[in-house]
């Protein structure tokens, strides 16, 4: 007798294998692009020194499955963070500001001086 739990009825459980010689990869970096059909999430990989990244992996997903990945994200990180702690993001500039602010001289001394 199985000590595993049936599955729900209507539903049928689905063996996965994970290959012996399944390596992971590294990717820093997500771009997400969509369509109406599908969600692409290209990995990056961008490394110190090297002027440019590399399109490590490319996963396509349907609109639905993607809301399923993102609410296991979600869970799995809400659970990270009761286990390990809050993770912190940096501030980080957004695209507008990358792109189109540009730093006067009088700047630094802004910084310096604190505000006025």
């Amino acid at each position: 007798m199985s000590n595993e739990n049936p599955p729900p009825p209507g539903q049928q459980r689905i063996a996965i294998e994970f290959p012996k010689d399944l390596n992971g990869i590294y990717a820093n970096v997500a771009f997400i692009t969509h369509t109406p059909t599908e969600i692409v999430l290209d990995f990056v990989q961008l490394l110190p020194h090297v002027p440019k990244g590399r399109v490590v992996s490319r996963v396509v997903m349907s609109p639905v499955r993607a809301k399923m990945l993102q609410i296991a994200l979600a869970q799995n990180l809400a659970n990270y963070e009761k286990q390990f702690g809050e993770i912190r993001l940096t501030q980080q500039p957004n695209l507008a500001d990358q792109l189109f602010r540009f730093r006067q001289e009088n700047d630094d001394e802004k910084d310096d001086e604190g505000p006025k």
